[in-house]
């Protein structure tokens, strides 16, 4: 689960609709995060039940 903010649009709060949007500040998400050196484990949390 990828949480966060991308341009100006937290991840989390788009709508499922716009699946092909939400991949894609998903995957700059994560470009951006592994280009500061953070861990992969940290990026991709898992949801807590």
């Amino acid at each position: 689960m990828i949480k966060g903010v991308v341009c100006g649009y937290r991840i989390e709060e788009i709508e499922e609709e716009f699946k092909t949007y939400k991949l894609c500040r998903q995957m700059e998400k994560l470009i951006d995060e592994l280009a500061k050196g953070r861990k992969m484990e940290k990026i991709l949390r898992q949801e807590k039940k």
